[in-house]
């Protein structure tokens, strides 16, 4: 029963994702959640309870990978490795959970209003640790003095886009979705960027 419930919990969440991705919360009718997850509607309210339980459910769903993507900023010393790391999970976060990212991206551009307090607590301490390894990093002399701050949003920015802007990015290039390629030359040439452009270094014999 477990394995089961689990397995529609999932169905549920990903369609979900879709159509408050595409409809925005306040539109979003749970009969059109069930309809595409080809499920009782029934089931909506037995494994979520509400429609704004399963709200935050999508939020959840792609929360928890966004302060994951932060483990190689404690995994690695060496700044080069946790920079290209991060900014890889970022990527594979925007590929492997498009609309989630773009519930995501929409509520914060709204102020925020159903977020749990919870999350936004996380989410803040996770940009005060990494802010804090960066200024680190600077100050050993492996990272060219810039702002911590605002050189993770250029990170966030440049990755999410991929999720949060994905119409116009297949547009240009002229394809119907991005492939496992276009994240690899995304990942290669962001982390170009971030490192050269930062003068990043290496930990000596790293």
């Amino acid at each position: 029963m477990s394995r089961i419930r689990a397995k529609n919990e999932e169905i549920i969440i990903r369609a979900a994702s879709r159509v408050f991705a595409e409809n925005g919360y306040a539109a979003t009718k749970t009969a059109t959640i069930a309809e595409l997850a080809e499920l009782p509607k029934p089931n909506i309210y037995y494994y979520f309870g509400s429609k704004e339980k399963l709200y935050r459910a999508v939020l959840e769903s792609v929360t928890e990978p966004l302060l994951a993507a932060s483990a190689p900023f404690i995994e690695y010393r060496d700044p080069v490795m946790a920079l290209t790391a991060y900014i890889k999970s970022k990527l594979m976060i925007s590929k492997d959970y498009p609309y989630a990212s773009k519930v995501f991206a929409n509520e914060i551009m709204h102020g925020a209003p159903h977020l749990p307090e919870d999350i936004v607590a996380r989410l803040s301490e996770q940009t005060r640790t990494l802010s804090g390894k960066l200024t680190d990093w600077m100050g050993q002399g492996l990272m060219a003095p810039v702002d911590a701050h605002h050189l993770l949003f250029a990170i966030w920015a440049s990755t999410q886009t991929y999720a949060d802007f994905n119409w116009q990015i297949t547009m240009a290039l002229g394809k119907e979705e991005l492939d496992d390629d276009d994240f690899e030359r995304a990942a290669q040439l962001i982390t170009r960027l971030v490192i050269g452009g930062c003068e990043v270094q290496s930990l000596p014999g790293a």
